[in-house]
Parts: C-alpha cells; sequence; structure tokens
C-alpha cells in the first residue's frame, strides 16, 4: 500500500469516528460544539505556538506563500469572472466560492504532521499566515456583493485581528525573530495540549457532516468540488514549479491546496446571507472525495 494512502487513511477514519459517534449522539449532541471551541482556541494556538518555538525559517517560506497567493488568488479571479456563466443565485455562488478556496486547517495540519517531516509545522505556519487572511478577505468580500444580506463584512473582517490561528503563528514567528525561548515547564503544557488538537478537529469535522438534500443542489457541489480539490491542487503544483520550490515546500503547497473546506465556512455563510445549506454540502462531500482525491494528487504530483 502508498506510503501516502497510509499516512492519510488514519486521518479520514478519525472524521469517520466523528460522524459515527455524532450519530449515535456520543457523548451527547452538546459536547461537539464546546470541544470544537475548546480545540479551536485553546488546542491549536498550543499546538501552533509550542511547535514554532525553536524553529528556524529561511527563503522556502516566501516561495510557499506566494505559490498559495497565486493559486488561490488565480482560481478566484476564474470563478468571479465565471459568475454570470452558472446557473445558480448569488447566495449559493458564494457558497461555491467558499468551497473552491477555503481549507479546513484541521485536516491540513494533520495531513502535513504525518507527511512532511520534522519541518511540518514551520511550512504549515507559513501556510496557515498566507492563506487565513487571504481566504478570509476574499470569501467576505463576495458575500458582501452577492449573499442574502450583504452585510456584516467590516465586523467579520474585524474578527481577522481576533483569529486565534492567525494570532498563534504571528507569536511564534515574533518568538523565533527575538530568539525567545519557553521555559521548559511551559512547553510541555504547550506540548500535552497540543497533542489533543489534531484528534479533537478531526473528530469535530467528522461530527459535522450532514447529507440531507445532496441530489438536489448537485450542481453547486460538482462545481466547488472539482474547483477545490482538483483544479486548485493542479494550479499550485504549475506555480511551485514556476517558483523553483524545494520538495518540502512543493507538498505543503499540494497538501494546503488539495485539503477539503473548512466547516467555518457554514458559519460565514449563515452570518453573511450565503446559502448555508449547499454550504453544509459541500462540505460534507468535499471531506469525503477527499480521501479519495489527497492521495492521488500527492502520489502524482508529490515528490
Amino acid at each position: 500500500m502508498s506510503p501516502i494512502l497510509l499516512a492519510v487513511a488514519p486521518i479520514f477514519g478519525l472524521i469517520l469516528i466523528g460522524f459515527t459517534l455524532y450519530r449515535f449522539e456520543f457523548p451527547g449532541t452538546g459536547f461537539w460544539p464546546v470541544s470544537e471551541r475548546l480545540t479551536y482556541y485553546v488546542l491549536f494556538p498550543a499546538l501552533l505556538i509550542g511547535g514554532l518555538s525553536g524553529r528556524s525559517f529561511d527563503a522556502s517560506a516566501l516561495g510557499l506563500a506566494v505559490t498559495l497567493l497565486l493559486s488561490v488568488g488565480g482560481v478566484s479571479l476564474v470563478l468571479v469572472f465565471m459568475r454570470r456563466l452558472l446557473p445558480m443565485d448569488g447566495p449559493a455562488f458564494t457558497s461555491v466560492f467558499q468551497g473552491a478556496i477555503r481549507p479546513n486547517t484541521y485536516v491540513g495540519l494533520s495531513v502535513a504532521a504525518a507527511l512532511l517531516g520534522p519541518d511540518w509545522m514551520t511550512l504549515s505556519a507559513v501556510a496557515l499566515l498566507t492563506l487565513v487572511p487571504l481566504v478570509n478577505v476574499l470569501c467576505v468580500l463576495v458575500l458582501a456583493r452577492h449573499g442574502g444580506n450583504g452585510g456584516g463584512a467590516l465586523r467579520t473582517l474585524q474578527e481577522l485581528g481576533k483569529n486565534p490561528l492567525i494570532l498563534s503563528c504571528v507569536v511564534g514567528f515574533l518568538m523565533n525573530g527575538f530568539s525567545i525561548t519557553l521555559p521548559v515547564a511551559i512547553q510541555d503544557v504547550l506540548d500535552i495540549l497540543g497533542k489533543a488538537a489534531l484528534p479533537m478537529g478531526l473528530l469535530a469535522v467528522g461530527a459535522g457532516l450532514r447529507f440531507e438534500g445532496v441530489l438536489c443542489r448537485i450542481w453547486p457541489v460538482a462545481v466547488a468540488s472539482v474547483a477545490h480539490l482538483l483544479i486548485l491542487p493542479l494550479v499550485a503544483f504549475g506555480c511551485s514549479i514556476l517558483l523553483g520550490l524545494d520538495e518540502l515546500s512543493r507538498n505543503a503547497a499540494l497538501i494546503y491546496t488539495a485539503i477539503p473546506v473548512s466547516v467555518s465556512a457554514f458559519i460565514l455563510a449563515r452570518q453573511m446571507g450565503g446559502d448555508h445549506r449547499v454550504m453544509a454540502l459541500i462540505i460534507t462531500v468535499q471531506t469525503i472525495l477527499s480521501a479519495c482525491t489527497l492521495p492521488i494528487i500527492l502520489t502524482l504530483l508529490g515528490s
């Protein structure tokens, strides 16, 4: 069996376990929203800050950042220009747009940890600092233009400044820039918390999957899934070759463009007048499809 498939299989196994536990209402339906908040605001920041402590960054970080910027920017522009050709209303288009570019950081970090070796945290921090602000700004602008209520853009943009993933990466980079080393006891606490982040995040992804009505909305689901799971990583691969990225950076670019859309896209769609029902289906279908497409993309295009 392929080493990539062996590395990716447990990740989607945890997603399946999360889906099964939610369906059996174990340990209770109220557990999952609380656990996701704990993961998002405590466990993942601990993972990022602890993991970035003492790591070094080189010139390849810039190449990875530019590759991701060009890839997401290019696919976004194509979708905007194709808006009038797509047989769907504005709110549905916003869900397609989010589905095409927004990455699931839980899945991305898990795959990176499994495949990128000891430098996975450094590469992931560069990817997150590039993608999280970029996709949020682009998605908010599209929702403000095509969403059902067209409001809330300023408030959502302000939330970027409080995003725990962005803040954690910034703290980690500043610690490295000023050569700040954490005390051993604090580093140990962060390491212990960080170890719980990936499994908890993946279980929460599984608990959020929804299947109702997928056949009635197959067109926007299909467009978003093809754009995200196939076209976006292909564009990233082309950009990485043109920019001469090294093997690890190229693989990181593939991972963070080939992973499925984030569950947070559903929340943003509901807040800003997007079609949140279509968004929920896109999230579910992409998560399932990526179990097949992600290993294939990494096997064919990765090094």
